[in-house]
């Protein structure tokens, strides 16, 4: 996958993420189902973990859009000064 600098992100280090995530998210439901609660209770926490999960996913893809755009506009702006760096002859009156 290429980020916003061109480089790309290792195999190994996609796997470590994707592992930790789904170590982290069974230890959460482990927790959640040895919990000496009702099953009222285990339902809500369930729920708001899957809603923490997906509003993280939400707000990285966001906060990826919001800085590729940025990274856009800024090189639409180096190529505009680099355009007129090149059309300029000093020599010329």
């Amino acid at each position: 996958m290429n980020n916003a600098t061109g480089t790309t992100h290792s195999p190994a280090w996609i796997a470590q993420v994707w592992i930790s995530f789904v170590i982290a998210t069974f230890a959460v439901f482990a927790g959640i189902l040895y919990l000496e609660v009702s099953v009222w209770a285990r339902a809500f926490l369930a729920v708001s973990v899957l809603l923490c999960i997906n509003t993280s996913f939400a707000l990285a893809k966001t906060l990826r859009d919001i800085h590729d755009g940025q990274a856009m506009v800024k090189r639409v702006d180096e190529a505009r000064v680099e355009k007129l760096i090149t059309e300029h002859d000093p020599l010329r009156m």
